[in-house]
C-alpha cells in the first residue's frame, strides 16, 4: 500500500509546486535547507523517457534544489533512459528497491525481479557516474537472520553510495497482513537492535565508504497493525548508539 510511505503534504499540482508546498512546510523548522527532489512512491522511470525527462528538469528548475533522487525498481532502468538521467548535469541519486539478496524471498513476496537485476542495474548506473543507493525490507517471509546479514555483506561488495533498512511493517487490509505465513516473525524492539547493530558492523569493517540512511520506518498509525514499537525515528537511533556503545565497551 504506497500510503504507508508517502509524504503526508499534497501530491496533486505541478512538480515544482508539490517541491513549493515541501520547501513551505519545512522552512519554518529548518530556514536554510537546501533540497534533493524524492520522486518516491511508485516507479518513477517507468513511463515515456520525454515526460520523465522533463518532470526531472521541472524540479531540478526549483530554488533551492541542488539534485534529485530517484526511487525506482531495478527492472525498470533501460540504459537508453540512465544515459538521458546522468546527462542531466546536476547531482542525481538513483535509489532501487532491491529489499533482498534472495530469490526465494523475492519470489515468495512477488517482487517479480531478481537479484540479478538489481546487480546490473546498480553497476550499470555506477558505470556511467550515478551515486546508487539500495532499499532492504528487513525481517521478509523466509529470510532469516543469516540471510539478512548476508545481504548486507552482498550490497557493501556493489558501487553503492547509500543503504537504507527498515523492519517489515503490516500494513491494514494487504494480503500479508489478511494472511501472514506461519513463520512469519515480527521484530521486537531487541532484536532489531541487534540485527542494526551488526548491520553497523559489517558495513564499517567491509564498505565503510557508504553511508546507512536508515534503520527504521514508522507507517501512519492508521495503516499499521504490527508491530506497534511506539517508538520515533530518533529514539531508536539512540538506542542504537547505545547498543554499539555497549559492545565497543565489552
Amino acid at each position: 500500500d504506497n500510503r504507508s510511505f508517502s509524504p503526508a503534504l499534497p501530491s496533486r499540482g505541478s512538480i515544482a509546486a508539490q517541491i513549493e508546498a515541501g520547501k513551505e512546510f519545512f522552512a519554518r523548522k529548518y530556514p536554510r535547507t537546501r533540497y534533493l527532489a524524492y520522486f518516491q512512491s511508485y516507479t518513477n522511470t517507468h513511463g515515456d523517457p520525454g515526460k520523465l525527462i522533463s518532470l526531472y528538469n521541472e524540479a531540478l528548475s526549483v530554488e533551492g534544489v541542488d539534485g534529485l533522487i530517484i526511487g525506482t525498481r531495478p527492472d525498470c532502468v533501460p540504459d537508453s533512459l540512465l544515459e538521458l538521467i546522468a546527462s542531466l548535469g546536476s547531482t542525481v541519486i538513483m535509489e532501487y528497491g532491491a529489499e533482498s539478496s534472495h530469490n526465494t524471498t523475492l519470489e515468495r513476496v512477488n517482487r517479480c525481479h531478481t537479484w540479478e537485476q538489481t546487480v546490473d542495474a546498480v553497476r550499470r548506473s555506477a558505470a556511467l557516474g550515478l551515486p546508487v543507493g539500495l532499499h532492504f525490507i528487513m525481517g521478509l517471509p523466509g529470510d532469516t537472520r543469516d540471510m539478512m546479514l548476508e545481504t548486507v555483506r552482498r550490497a557493501c561488495a556493489l558501487p553503492v553510495s547509500s543503504l537504507k533498512f527498515h523492519q517489515l511493517q503490516l500494513i491494514r487490509d494487504t494480503p500479508l497482513a489478511k494472511n501472514p505465513p506461519a513463520d512469519l516473525t515480527l521484530f521486537t524492539v531487541d532484536d532489531y537492535l541487534d540485527l542494526c547493530a551488526d548491520i553497523v558492523e559489517i558495513v564499517n569493517r567491509e564498505a565503510p565508504g557508504i553511508a546507512i540512511e536508515r534503520f527504521t520506518s514508522s507507517a501512519p498509525a492508521g495503516l499499521l497493525t504490527a508491530p506497534r514499537w511506539g517508538l520515533k525515528n530518533y529514539q531508536f537511533t539512540n538506542l542504537l548508539r547505545n547498543r554499539l556503545a555497549g559492545r565497543r565497551l565489552s
